[in-house]
């Protein structure tokens, strides 16, 4: 909190500078923190996601017919989390999400969310 409320802002209403404040609250998108805030968060969920394939929890996704394998991809504000398409692989995978929001007070848009399948996986799946 330290770091959100060390900062002092002020508005200009027609040219005249008014009342400085500090922020109190969550920091916003477009802060000059937000991006490195982000890449904390993004490091924990990939250490989150590294603790729990340990476990056999999340196994590793092959990708290609290099057999590489994938768990994981960050973006600038996107993540990817490949998974087992299965009932329990789904479970898992929402399982460490809500992990996740727990540890970070971060919460997922679900309705902002997408799932795609590999065209070989069974269209009753």
């Amino acid at each position: 909190m330290r770091c959100i409320t060390s900062v002092v802002y002020t508005v200009v209403i027609n040219g005249r500078h008014e009342e400085e404040f500090r922020p109190q609250r969550r920091l916003r998108q477009g802060e000059p923190l937000s991006p490195d805030l982000f890449l904390i968060c993004a490091k924990g969920f990939s250490r989150l996601i590294a603790l729990v394939k340990g476990e056999g929890r999340l196994p590793r996704t092959r990708v290609g017919r290099g057999n590489v394998s994938v768990s994981h991809l960050f973006f600038v504000d996107n993540s990817m989390l490949f998974g087992e398409a299965s009932i329990e692989g789904a479970n898992n995978m929402k399982s460490v999400i809500k992990e996740y929001e727990k540890m970070s007070s971060q919460l997922v848009n679900f309705d902002k969310s997408l799932i795609y399948f590999s065209g070989n996986v069974d269209l009753e799946m």
